[in-house]
C-alpha cells in the first residue's frame, strides 16, 4: 500500500470550489485502486485569513507543512489585499521555504477547437516550460529610498546565483535528454547585461554535458512572438523566474485560457513538499457561483500523481481530460457548456473510471 499525505489549502475566491474537484478525483483514484491511499488536511490560509489575523498563514506555517507529501493549492488573491502580499506571504514563502526550485507548467493544446490559433493542431502546440522558481527576479530583493520625496529611488534586484542558475538549467537539459526533445533557452543578454548574460554562459556550459541534446536560444521578446506564431519550434523551454510567468500565460492563451492552465512547485529532492496548483488565480467574480472549471485543478492531480511516480495515473487523468473536452454540454460555461462545477467534476469520474475499465 502506497500513502500519500496530502495539505489542502484550498485559498480564495473559487479556489476550494476547484481544489474540492481534484480531491473527488483523488478519492477516486483511491476506489479505483487499492493500492494507493491518500489522506488530507485542510490549511484555512489565504487572503480571508490575512484580513482576521492580519497575516497570510500562521507563524509557524512551514513547520505544519514539512511532513506532508504535497500541497495541494487551490488560489491565492483577493479585493483588499494587496497582491504583492499575498504572492509573497504565502505562495512565495512557501516555494523559497521548500526549495521548490523548479516550476513545471505543460503548454499543451489538449482540443484543437481550443486554440485561438488558425490550423494549429495538437501536434504543434505541445511542450513543457521549465521555469526558474526561487531567485531571479522574484527574489524579493531592493530598497526604497527617499520615498515620498522628490529624490524617490525604487531598487528591485533580480538575483541570479551560480548554484540558482546552473541547477534549474540542468534539470531542463536533464528533462530534454530523458524525453528526446529539443531545448530552448528563453533570455534578454541583450539589454541585461549582467543577469541575462550570466544566464546565457550558463546555459552553453552546462551544454556541454549533454551534446547529444539540440538547443536553441531566443530573447524573450522574440519567444513571445514564436509562442503565438510558431508554437510547434517549442519542444522543452527553459527560462527564468519572471519570463517563465509571462510566457505561460501566453501559453495559457494559445491552449483554451487560464482554465486549463496548470503548474507544479517542485524539490526535485524530494527534501521538501511540492506544491501543486491551477494558475488561474482566484477569479472573485465568479466565486460561490458554482461555475468555475476545475480542470486546471483536475490537470494539476495528474501532475502530482506524476511526481509520486505514478505514471498510469498521470496519463490516465490526462487522457479523460482530452475525453471530457469533446462533451461540450458536460463543460462549464467558459468553454461553452452549462455544466456546474460539481457537475463536471461528477462526469471527469465517471469517465476516469470508463477509462480505467471500473
Amino acid at each position: 500500500m502506497k500513502y500519500f499525505n496530502v495539505a489542502l489549502i484550498p485559498g480564495d475566491g473559487i479556489g476550494p470550489e476547484v481544489v474540492s474537484e481534484g480531491v473527488k478525483v483523488l478519492k477516486a483514484i483511491e476506489k479505483i485502486d487499492p493500492e494507493i491511499s491518500f489522506s488530507f488536511q485542510e490549511f484555512p490560509w489565504g487572503c480571508e485569513y490575512y484580513l482576521k489575523h492580519g497575516k497570510m498563514m500562521e507563524d509557524d506555517g512551514i513547520d505544519q507543512l514539512k511532513g506532508f507529501d504535497a500541497i495541494y493549492l487551490g488560489a491565492v488573491g483577493y479585493p483588499g489585499v494587496p497582491d504583492h502580499i499575498s504572492l509573497r506571504e504565502l505562495l512565495l514563502q512557501i516555494r523559497k521555504g521548500f526549495d521548490q526550485y523548479v516550476n513545471l507548467r505543460p503548454i499543451t493544446l489538449l482540443n484543437p477547437s481550443l486554440t485561438p490559433l488558425k490550423s494549429k493542431t495538437e501536434k504543434d502546440i505541445d511542450f513543457l516550460v521549465i521555469r526558474e522558481n526561487s531567485e531571479g527576479e522574484y527574489s524579493g530583493a531592493g530598497d526604497w529610498l527617499y520615498k515620498d520625496k522628490p529624490e524617490e529611488v525604487v531598487l528591485q534586484t533580480g538575483v541570479f546565483s551560480r548554484k540558482g542558475t546552473e541547477r534549474i538549467i540542468r534539470y531542463a537539459y536533464a528533462e530534454a535528454r530523458r524525453t528526446n526533445r529539443t531545448l530552448t533557452s528563453v533570455s534578454k543578454g541583450n539589454a541585461l547585461n549582467y543577469s541575462m548574460v550570466f544566464w546565457d554562459e550558463v546555459f552553453e556550459e552546462v551544454g556541454k554535458e549533454y551534446p547529444d541534446v539540440k538547443t536553441y536560444s531566443y530573447l524573450v521578446d522574440a519567444a513571445s512572438l514564436y509562442f503565438v506564431q510558431d508554437p510547434e519550434r517549442f519542444e522543452v523551454v527553459v527560462t527564468s523566474n519572471l519570463f517563465g510567468d509571462i510566457l505561460t500565460d501566453i501559453g495559457a492563451g494559445i491552449t483554451g485560457g487560464l482554465g486549463l492552465a496548470t503548474g507544479a512547485n517542485v524539490n526535485p529532492e524530494k527534501e521538501y513538499p511540492s506544491m501543486f496548483e491551477p494558475v488561474h488565480g482566484s477569479a472573485p467574480d465568479i466565486a460561490g457561483k458554482g461555475i468555475a472549471n476545475p480542470i486546471a485543478a483536475i490537470w494539476s492531480v495528474s501532475q502530482m500523481m506524476d511526481f509520486f511516480g505514478e505514471d498510469g495515473w498521470d496519463e490516465a487523468i490526462l487522457s479523460t481530460i482530452k475525453t471530457l473536452l469533446t462533451e461540450t454540454n458536460q463543460l462549464t460555461p467558459d468553454l461553452g457548456g452549462k455544466a456546474s462545477t460539481k457537475e463536471l467534476g461528477d462526469r471527469f469520474v465517471e469517465l476516469l473510471q470508463e477509462y480505467m475499465g471500473t
